[in-house]
């Protein structure tokens, strides 16, 4: 059964229709970038682009870099404030003229790592972070999801922490993947002295290239590794919402 997904990000909207058997997407993902500033409005008429590149009609799952309770988006760190308080699912749905379901992006690519990637089968405590913009977090307690917790903006030396911590930060100050890598580990040992998961899941795009900071991640002990579905599994979750409507 084919569902399909959008994953808005502070950097860009992709989306594509996701083959749920298999968890992974049945055509190539279609992407662009987000607008600034990241209004509700512009950012709406991105995802029709993206939904209206494939032609698709049914229902949509759309993932959110924030909370969201409701289908209302709460939180807006690395978007438009516009978002605060907004029901996005309402407006969503009328804009695309089909079923909605919004969700928190990192929450989508949780799910979907949990059903389909690097947690599958997996029990006990689970930490999923996406490195990016900023940085998202799913957690999971024996395969049940903890929605929203937002992790990235645990405050670290002063600091939100994925102002310190993401791939932003890292390329906005040119870090080397030692210098971030050190930074990225006093931010994991921090969360599990909080939450002592049994796993650490690292994804978004970064993870694509685990081989260069994963192995310099050490002192942890929670087991390190790099999210399976990559970047796509924000979308792959968002589908696996939208199956549910």
């Amino acid at each position: 059964m084919n569902m399909f997904g959008v994953d808005i990000g502070g950097t860009g909207i992709k989306g594509a229709p996701v083959d749920l058997d298999q968890g992974a997407l049945a055509e190539e993902r279609h992407k662009i970038l987000t607008p600034h500033p990241a209004t509700p409005e512009a950012v709406i008429d991105g995802v029709h682009e993206v939904v209206g590149h494939f032609g698709w009609t049914g229902p949509i799952g759309v993932t959110f870099p924030g909370v969201v309770v409701d289908g209302i988006t709460r939180t807006a760190a690395n978007v438009d404030a516009g978002w605060v308080g907004f029901d996005a699912r309402t407006q969503l749905s009328e804009r695309l003229g089909a079923p909605v379901v919004v969700l928190n992006d990192a929450d989508a690519a949780g799910v979907a790592e949990i059903t389909f990637g690097a947690g599958r089968g997996r029990g006990g405590t689970i930490i999923l972070l996406t490195l990016g913009t900023g940085i998202g977090s799913a957690l999971f307690v024996d395969g049940r999801l903890v929605p929203n917790t937002e992790l990235g903006h645990l405050e670290l030396h002063g600091h939100d922490a994925e102002k310190r911590a993401s791939v932003k930060a890292r390329e906005d100050e040119d870090l080397s993947w030692e210098h971030w890598a050190h930074r990225l580990r006093k931010y994991l040992a921090h969360v599990e002295m909080l939450f002592s998961p049994d796993l650490f899941v690292l994804g978004g795009g970064i993870s694509r290239k685990a081989d260069k900071f994963v192995p310099l991640l050490d002192g942890i002990s929670a087991e390190i590794v790099p999210a399976e579905l990559q970047n796509n599994a924000g979308i792959v979750g968002a589908a696996m919402a939208a199956a549910k409507l």
